[in-house]
């Protein structure tokens, strides 16, 4: 039997209201659902507090019901949920494949100051056996 993942896969609605609860750390459905009608303001109170009730149950989210109004909280840090989810994508998507992953995400086209950004990572992630790129060596 197939081991289940540590961290649940959420849907595109359930991974949309924990973007907005992960820098909240925590909140009532009153709370989220305020944070939410900033950038959807169609969302209902009934929607977003039925939609956390359900992550609960899926284990997305912890619940304190110590307090009259139940406050919510991610069970997963963000970078644990995209990385899960990231890895699956890699696997359906592109056999596995990181780099293809990564030629396919630079394709769509990425600003001048992302670019930057991932060119400064990728000089600190130079294994130790390559010479870092300094001015007047050999190359």
């Amino acid at each position: 039997m197939p081991r289940k993942p540590d961290t649940p896969k959420p849907t595109p609605a359930e991974l949309e209201l924990l973007q907005v609860l992960w820098p909240m750390a925590s909140g009532t459905a009153k709370q989220v659902h305020q944070e939410m009608q900033k950038t959807k303001p169609d969302v209902t109170y009934a929607t977003v507090l039925r939609l956390m009730q359900i992550m609960h149950g899926k284990g997305l989210l912890v619940r304190d019901e110590s307090e009259r109004s139940h406050v919510y909280a991610p069970a997963h840090a963000q970078d644990s949920v995209e990385t899960n989810l990231l890895k699956d994508l890699m696997q359906r998507a592109f056999a596995g494949s990181a780099k293809a992953l990564v030629l396919a995400a630079l394709k769509t086209g990425i600003s001048r100051k992302e670019r930057e950004e991932i060119e400064e990572l990728l000089k600190e992630d130079k294994p130790a056996d390559q010479p870092e790129d300094k001015p007047g060596a050999k190359k």
